[in-house]
């Protein structure tokens, strides 16, 4: 019986353990089971927010695109317009000189057909008869040889100043036909544009207001911004570049260098308005979904002038680049950069040599998820400073 119990005792002693390794293992495998699904939903997430963001913004940056090609076509109809009511006025005025002038000859030619009818043709025979010699009878002749050389001459310009007046009639008819088109194809297009924009609000309005699409939006604007830092470096290899063959040839190196950094906290701002995003991480309100600004947004309105806030020279422009828009960036030397986006129009070339205070856009909505308003930065090489800090 001891040997039974002794032997009984011991195989608790040995089951104890396995028990407990059996247990361990099972919550092992149930946590590993865990991460696997937790992993798995977070994959599923972020393929419903790719999904999501297709169908969030690929919508936004099509109308995006739309809307720009019709502001574009809608700047030519005006430049149009303007050329037609120039040529319309230079055409009136034509036409008013050439009808004085023809009534001035018709004039002309009413007081001679009145001096042949009151005198009748009798009168030049007279004329030639009444002479006492044949010199005098030569000049007599000659002198009438004039007047009806003048009158023909007066007939002849009255004809071509009809023909004048007509021609101006016509072009003033066609011009106006033109402007008449023109002013159908502006009102098209206007339409087309509030149509565009009803849409591109409904789009907006969306993304704000659903938190998938708020958080699409928000992610590919973070790598919008990673694409745009990666952009800036490229630009600031590229100037060092410069400098290097400017210092090797013996050219001066840019003149502006030096100037943007006595300028902190004393620069002008690149348009007035009210500051509606700031510099650092954005929380939203409802959701509590944190984003990163680069620079500041100024609510302003829409076509206001953008000044550039300190003299540069134009490195960059794109009048589409994903979710800034139509973008402008400034080399200002010495690395430092300033980018202006959301602009409706870009008004400089890349290359251009750029003032402090010169226009040289205007602001805009395009790529904008907060309405009218100007995307402000400043850059040292690919990393973004704080904008307030060098503005006035």
């Amino acid at each position: 019986m001891r040997r039974a119990l002794s032997l009984a005792l011991f195989g608790l002693f040995m089951a104890a353990p396995l028990a407990a390794q059996d247990s361990l293992e099972t919550a092992k495998r149930h946590e590993l089971d865990e991460l696997n699904r937790q992993a798995h939903e977070k994959r599923e997430a972020a393929r419903q927010l790719k999904g999501q963001e297709s169908q969030a913004l690929v919508q936004l940056h099509r109308t995006e695109k739309e809307l720009g090609s019709t502001r574009r076509r809608l700047k030519q109809l005006e430049s149009r317009r303007q050329n037609l009511d120039q040529q319309l006025q230079v055409t009136r005025t034509d036409y008013q000189r050439s009808q004085a002038a023809l009534a001035r000859q018709k004039a002309r030619l009413g007081q001679r057909l009145r001096a042949i009818y009151k005198y009748g043709a009798a009168r030049d025979l007279e004329f030639l008869l009444s002479t006492t010699s044949f010199g005098q009878l030569l000049a007599r002749w000659d002198f009438l040889v004039m007047i009806a050389e003048q009158d023909r001459l007066l007939i002849s310009d009255i004809e071509e100043q009809r023909a004048r007046v007509e021609l101006a009639q016509q072009k003033i008819e066609g011009t106006l036909t033109d402007v008449s088109r023109n002013a159908r194809r502006t009102e098209t297009e206007s339409k087309h544009l509030a149509s565009l924009r009803a849409d591109r609000e409904a789009s907006v309005e969306t993304i704000r207001n659903q938190r998938t699409a708020y958080e699409a939006a928000a992610a590919e604007l973070e790598r919008d911004a990673r694409a745009l830092a990666n952009l800036l470096a490229d630009l600031e290899r590229r100037r060092l570049a410069e400098t290097e063959r400017n210092r090797a040839a013996g050219r001066a190196i840019q003149p502006y260098t030096g100037d943007f950094t006595r300028g902190r906290g004393a620069l002008d701002w690149p348009v007035r308005g009210t500051v509606v995003g700031r510099f650092g991480p954005e929380v939203h309100p409802k959701w509590g979904t944190t984003t990163m600004n680069n620079g500041i947004d100024i609510q302003a309105p829409m076509g206001a002038p953008v000044l550039a806030v300190a003299r540069g020279r134009v490195d960059y422009t794109s009048d589409d680049y994903a979710g800034y828009g139509e973008i402008v960036i400034l080399n200002h030397g010495d690395g430092y950069y300033t980018l202006y986006a959301h602009l409706s129009e870009i008004l400089v070339e890349v290359g251009a040599a750029i003032e402090s205070g010169q226009i040289i856009g205007r602001v805009g909505d395009t790529g904008s998820l907060k309405g009218t308003v100007l995307h402000f930065e400043v850059r040292k090489g690919g990393s973004a400073l704080d904008p307030q800090q060098w503005l006035k």
